[in-house]
């Protein structure tokens, strides 16, 4: 998988971007993503239904893989079964 492509939950609405991608598989909802929306949707998973919000990044705790949220849904993210957590936004400088 490489940057800036497209990956649709099968078990809620929730896209992602690939930012940046290691070795593992993304999943939401408990689903592993795909570049295609299956016909069938794939059962929620209840340890994986904190959501997602439009806009945000998520990361894994090694940095390995960023996700960008173009879309938001009910499931929440994960690699491998380790959930992705939002990237806090970097602070300005003052301008004193």
């Amino acid at each position: 998988m490489k940057p800036g492509t497209r990956l649709k939950s099968a078990a809620c609405d929730t896209e992602v971007m690939v930012i940046r991608c290691g070795d593992g598989t993304i999943e939401c909802g408990g689903a592993p993503m795909g570049e295609a929306k299956p016909a069938e949707a794939a059962a929620l998973s209840a340890e994986h239904v904190n959501g997602t919000l439009m806009g945000k990044r998520y990361v894994d705790a090694d940095s390995k893989f960023e996700l960008l949220c173009v879309k938001p849904g009910k499931g929440s993210l994960s690699v491998d079964g380790v959930a992705l957590v939002t990237k806090d936004a970097k602070p300005l400088p003052a301008s004193d």
